[in-house]
């Protein structure tokens, strides 16, 4: 049987707009589907959008109830290359220091050999740690201290000996220094103090070069004395092992760096610099998440114009949740009991406006103020710090069955049915599309089948008419 190749050829009927205007009313449900979709797609962004804010407010919450915030001091010293301090939970203190010497560590030299390829001979180094007294120097072991031997064959280069010396952890460094009259091995102790020094024996006369011993007269010199640090803090002579005070005040430690001719000052306050900016950072944070949910959730009756979530009642919670949080109080703070007491004022639209002259006097009181944001109540959760409770909250509505990730997963799978639903009518169409085309195809070709007959039998009776 013949064939229509091109719809409507046969008929003249135009077959291809009549499919297309058919398909096009059956495609309608189709793309009301995917503008919903497009407007649910519009919303899971919001809700990214407002993951964001929230994480942004947690951080910065976070920040005000960390102890380093509140520990933190500022340190000034008048001159810095005398010493230098750091400080933690110090407070407030002032102090006078004039170092008068510095702790240091003993440090011996060899005679000059020709390189660190150099032999010495057979043998054993001991090495003692403790202190050097008197005039002529006595040697005095350390309590609890074990001499070391090192055992040298004759074979130990200078380069060999001093590897072995420092694997020996006698508590001493070796090395090799070489200038332009040759080398010498070097031995200094690793810790600075009197009573780190030490003293290198030698069993045999062909170590002896190598040997440390002020009563012999031989063997190696003695290039820097073990000392200890001697300094005046306050008008108190004072001595260090170490050039490292941690001990002198609470919360500070002081490092010296060189004798001084006068005395310093040094001095600690209390970080409220840095304090003041975290709870300003964190008014930002904060004000940007209500901002951003007004906006999100508002609707404007003039303009009738919403919101991507107005009238989504999980953001809408998530709203009125945390300015209930923020709205609150606390009796653990002493002086203070709301964020107003510390001149963050609540506006008409949940936002905070920062009060500087009351802030700055509320953080003259460090103690009452870190309660206010930071004290713990663990029996009962909505009287701790402000800071503790916008954290919790958004550790909650960020979790997984959290109010944001529900609202998210939610319109996901709403998604996710939407697209399996257009899957489905668009085969459903695909089928409809073929049947119409194979049933106006038959169409068609009958037409053009009848066309054909009524024009042969017009052509037949049309002849015979004229003869």
């Amino acid at each position: 049987m013949a064939t229509i190749s091109s719809l409507g050829i046969g008929s003249g009927l135009d077959v291809e707009s009549l499919v297309s205007k058919l398909i096009s009313i059956e495609q309608k449900p189709i793309n009301d589907i995917k503008q919903a979709s497009a407007k649910l797609q519009t919303k899971i962004s919001a809700y990214g959008q407002l993951q964001s804010a929230v994480s942004n407010m947690q951080t910065a919450a976070q920040k005000l109830s960390d102890a380093s915030l509140w520990n933190a001091s500022t340190v000034s010293v008048s001159d810095a290359t005398v010493a230098s301090v750091s400080a933690t939970s110090a407070g407030n203190q002032n102090h006078l220091l004039k170092v008068t010497q510095l702790a240091s560590a003993q440090s011996v030299a060899s005679r000059i050999f020709a390189g660190g390829s150099s032999t010495i001979g057979d043998g054993t180094l001991t090495i003692a740690l403790g202190r050097w007294s008197g005039d002529p120097p006595v040697f005095t072991g350390r309590d609890g201290s074990t001499p070391v031997n090192v055992a040298i064959t004759g074979t130990d280069s200078l380069t060999s000996i001093r590897d072995k010396i420092n694997a020996a952890n006698a508590g001493v460094s070796a090395s090799l220094v070489n200038d332009a009259a040759g080398t010498r091995l070097v031995i200094r102790s690793l810790s600075t103090g009197e009573n780190q020094a030490f003293q290198i024996t030698a069993d045999t006369p062909a170590l002896a070069d190598l040997a440390y011993d002020p009563a012999s007269g031989s063997g190696m010199t003695r290039a820097q004395a073990a000392s200890n640090a001697q300094f005046n803090w306050n008008g108190l002579d004072l001595t260090s092992e170490s050039n490292t005070l941690t001990g002198l005040s609470d919360g500070m430690s002081v490092t010296l760096l060189k004798p001084s001719a006068n005395a310093i000052n040094v001095s600690t306050v209390n970080d409220t610099a840095s304090v003041k900016k975290a709870i300003t950072d964190f008014v930002t944070a904060y004000n940007g998440l209500l901002n951003l949910m007004r906006e999100q959730t508002k609707y404007d009756a003039g303009s009738k114009a919403a919101g991507v979530l107005q009238g989504d009642t999980k953001a809408v919670s998530v709203q009125q949740m945390l300015r209930g949080i923020t709205g609150g109080g606390t009796s653990l703070a002493g002086a203070f009991s709301r964020l107003a007491d510390i001149g963050l004022e609540p506006g008409q639209n949940g936002t905070l406006t920062v009060n500087a002259t009351k802030l700055d006097k509320a953080l003259t009181n460090l103690t009452d103020l870190k309660k206010l944001f930071a004290a713990p109540d663990t029996v009962t959760p909505s009287n701790q710090g402000f800071a503790l409770r916008w954290n919790r909250f958004a550790t909650q509505i960020l979790g997984t069955d959290g109010a944001i990730t529900a609202g998210q997963s939610s319109l996901q799978k709403r998604v996710s049915s939407n697209e399996d639903t257009i899957s489905r009518l668009q085969d459903s169409l695909s089928l409809t599309e073929q049947r119409l085309r194979a049933q106006y195809g038959a169409l068609d070709l009958k037409m053009s089948q009848l066309s054909g007959l009524s024009a042969y039998v017009n052509q037949q009776f049309g002849n015979k008419s004229s003869s």
